[in-house]
């Protein structure tokens, strides 16, 4: 996947792929009441959960956003940002390897 450019979208689409082979849920998160939140609840199997925030390559998440995710890790969860298939697999390859932490 090298080289390749990449909507958001096709990343959201293949990191529920990769969730989903793992056994895990990855879940789309919506709030029209309370912006910034990441887009993606991801369940894996031993308890693992985690959200991913999906950009476009080479985007940065926007102020609000940036916000949400210190609010939420301040209550102990742990937030990624994938721009890339690369991202969403070394997000996962933490898992795969045993080796998860919320510091990934």
């Amino acid at each position: 996947m090298m080289g390749t450019t990449y909507s958001e979208k096709r990343i959201e689409e293949y990191l529920s792929r990769e969730v989903s082979a793992r056994g895990g849920l990855c879940l789309k998160y919506f709030n029209p009441a309370m912006t910034g939140y990441p887009d993606r609840l991801c369940l894996l199997p031993g308890g693992v959960t985690f959200w991913v925030e999906l950009k476009s390559p080479g985007k940065k998440p926007r102020r609000v956003q940036e916000l949400r995710h210190k609010q939420l890790a301040g209550l102990g969860q742990s937030v990624h940002v994938a721009d890339s298939p690369e991202g969403v697999d070394s997000i996962l390859s933490a898992y795969d390897e045993g080796r998860w932490s919320h510091e990934v």
